[in-house]
């Protein structure tokens, strides 16, 4: 019995090491993005009539033999700006989105498509296929701003893409559930041109230059996205999207015919509350357009700055205090230096002056009878008790000693 219950471990060791080895192995795909291209090349479509259009995607992950593939759907999701609506994250149709209903056929409406994973068993029954590389490309028809759709229950409800944000759906295909397929990108609908109007000069493109940038709503939550649409840049440019400089990104984005694009731009959940930037820049032409976006729920709190603020007059009056000790310090050191060496040239003066007339300098005593005096004779020394001698010469007498003073 242990030794079966060893062995059954083992196998189960194996196991998991091969899946994490093929876990570990297989190859990463960019993020999926999704572009769309009207009659005009722009994302901005016919409010009042079907429109073809030609929907594009890459970095989407393709599963070489795999079932299934994905759904391209035109639709609503409740969560436009984030991602509570994807079948991955329990999104229920109906509830959190809706699309157009059509035949799940290669032949109906263009409504919705099915793309199939290279070599898998549905490719016969499917409108496409991916790419190895996760790309692809497919004609859709959109039918309007306003379409109906069922739920899960089959009760039908109005959908008006003028009060919600609408456009294009990807998911997976036959009930698979795999986020890193799971896109929504917005459309715009264009105004009905006035009677007796080309439809062309209804909406002038922008002059060269003039890009700007507008926001589905000021205010958005944190976690969620922003949905923007971005004019004036020049057809066929490579726009990208940031937020605060960086702190997320979308794109490239590629404009259409008149500079559109039009995407959405997520946002961190761990993002202070308070006013944001959204920043749209041209790649070819350079054009640059803003918008701030003010968002809430973040799990970053400000910080505020605790240090008190110091009036100007009151740093003024501390330079002005230390320069004036600095002054005084130099002063007292320059003051003591000059007294210091007029002492060493006193002392120098006094060392080096002459002895005064008479005296033979300090503590000197002179002795009566020095060489020249009248009455002493030469050689005459100085004795303690104030008496002089006189040594004989040679072949002299010596004389008798005479006291200081008596004359001879």
């Amino acid at each position: 019995m242990r030794t079966l219950t060893r062995s059954l471990a083992l196998a189960a060791a194996v196991a998991v090491a091969a899946a994490g080895a093929l876990v570990s192995a297989a190859p990463a795909w960019a993020a999926a993005g999704v572009s769309i291209a009207g009659p005009d090349g722009t994302a901005s479509v016919s409010a009042e009539e079907a429109t073809e259009v030609t929907v594009s995607g890459s970095g989407f992950q393709s599963i070489a033999k795999g079932f299934g593939g994905i759904y391209v759907l035109f639709g609503w999701v409740d969560d436009a700006t984030g991602g509570s609506w994807r079948p991955s994250a329990g999104g229920v149709v109906g509830e959190d989105y809706r699309y157009v209903p059509d035949a799940e056929s290669a032949e109906n409406h263009g409504y919705q498509r099915f793309l199939a994973f290279p070599g898998s068993q549905t490719e016969s029954s499917a409108n496409g296929t991916l790419g190895s590389d996760g790309s692809w490309s497919i004609g859709m028809v959109i039918p309007g701003a306003v379409f109906e759709s069922q739920d899960r229950e089959g009760k039908v409800t109005e959908v008006d893409c003028r009060r919600v944000t609408c456009g294009i759906i990807t998911i997976g295909a036959h009930g698979v559930k795999n986020a890193n397929n799971e896109t929504f990108t917005p459309v715009s609908f264009a105004a009905p041109a006035a009677a007796g109007q080309d439809p062309a000069a209804a909406a002038p493109a922008p002059a060269a230059g003039a890009v700007r940038v507008g926001v589905e709503t000021a205010s958005v939550a944190a976690g969620s996205s922003i949905v923007f649409t971005g004019q004036g840049f020049t057809p066929g440019e490579q726009v990208v999207a940031s937020l605060d400089g960086g702190l997320t990104a979308v794109g490239p984005l590629t404009a259409g015919a008149q500079g559109e694009v039009a995407a959405a731009l997520p946002v961190p959940r761990d993002v202070r509350d308070g006013t944001h930037l959204v920043t749209l820049r041209g790649a070819g032409s350079g054009g640059v357009a803003e918008a701030e976006v003010s968002v809430t729920g973040g799990t970053v709190e400000a910080v505020a700055d605790s240090t008190p603020s110091v009036p100007t007059w009151a740093i003024v009056v501390l330079l002005a205090c230390v320069a004036l000790s600095l002054a005084l310090v130099i002063a007292s050191i320059v003051t003591a230096l000059v007294r210091a060496r007029a002492r060493r040239r006193a002392r120098r003066a006094a060392a080096a002056a002459p002895a005064a007339p008479g005296s033979a300098g300090p503590g000197a005593v002179s002795a009566p009878g020095s060489a020249g005096a009248p009455g002493v004779a030469a050689g005459t020394q100085q004795r303690g008790g104030g008496e002089a001698s006189i040594s004989p010469g040679a072949g002299e007498t010596p004389t008798t000693p005479l006291a200081l003073g008596t004359s001879r």
